[in-house]
């Protein structure tokens, strides 16, 4: 008998990535249908400026299996993704950014990689593509991160990420900022799911302007993460819950296999 295979969410959160978005679209709709017979894909457009909204609602007439939800207002990086996490409704969620720095086709190694005890397959940078500052700025924000907050993966900053549903019936996410990738590993990590690891490939930005970790943003970034490390490390609340809810999950997922 054939195992039925996983239904899968793919979502792109986009801020003013109209001559992008279109395309990274179009690639999750052609890799998606050799890896299920169940999927959807999303894009939430953050408050863009730019014409990143008129190509998602021309898509969107276009292709059933795909949706758009727009913010009348930029609600930031975390804003987008706590929204994507919420519209995606299959039991496995995958997303990457929406500026194409990553190939949506590069999905299928990251499926490959999701054996039953795994959770969360993650990407890791091959090489780097960016300009030297960004470069410099990523290094250093790349070890200070994994000091401070303990991580055990190879590139927290890989935001190219397939994720069991259930994983969110355990974690819940609060931040607005760029720092929501820091807290979604971190608070996975301490739920004790399972990660595993795929090298990816990541490219030249062709379209518009990076939003995080230029030099104007350092000192704010600095007193956010400042702030995570102060709730996840130090007070560590999230723990106590966190533990209710998986032993919750598990009771659930106990009966339904009885």
């Amino acid at each position: 008998m054939a195992t039925q295979r996983p239904s899968i969410s793919v979502f792109f959160p986009a801020y003013n990535d109209a001559g992008t978005i279109g395309s990274l679209v179009l690639a999750a709709l052609h890799v998606l249908p050799e890896l299920t017979d169940d999927y959807e894909v999303i894009v939430v457009n953050d408050g863009s400026t730019d014409y990143t909204a008129e190509v998602l609602d021309d898509l969107a007439r276009q292709f059933e299996q795909f949706k758009v939800v727009h913010h009348q207002r930029n609600r930031g990086y975390g804003g987008a993704l706590r929204t994507g996490f919420a519209t995606a409704s299959k039991e496995l969620i995958f997303y990457t950014d929406g500026d194409a720095q990553y190939d949506p086709h590069e999905l299928r190694d990251l499926y490959a990689k999701l054996t039953p005890e795994v959770d969360v397959v993650n990407g890791y940078k091959i090489s780097r593509s960016d300009p030297l500052h960004r470069k410099i700025i990523g290094r250093i924000y790349h070890h200070g991160v994994k000091l401070m907050f303990g991580f055990k993966l190879r590139d927290v900053d890989c935001d190219f990420r397939l994720i069991r549903r259930r994983v969110f019936d355990v974690v819940e996410l609060e931040s607005n900022t760029g720092t929501i990738c820091l807290e979604l590993v971190k608070k996975i990590q301490d739920a004790d799911f399972h990660f595993a690891e795929v090298p990816v490939h990541h490219y030249h930005r062709t379209y518009g302007k990076s939003q995080f970790f230029n030099f104007r943003r350092v000192g704010r970034t600095l007193l956010q993460l400042i702030g995570l490390w102060w709730k996840l490390v130090l007070r560590r609340t999230h723990l106590a819950q966190q533990q209710r809810r998986k032993a919750l999950l598990l009771q659930r997922e106990g009966q339904a296999s009885q």
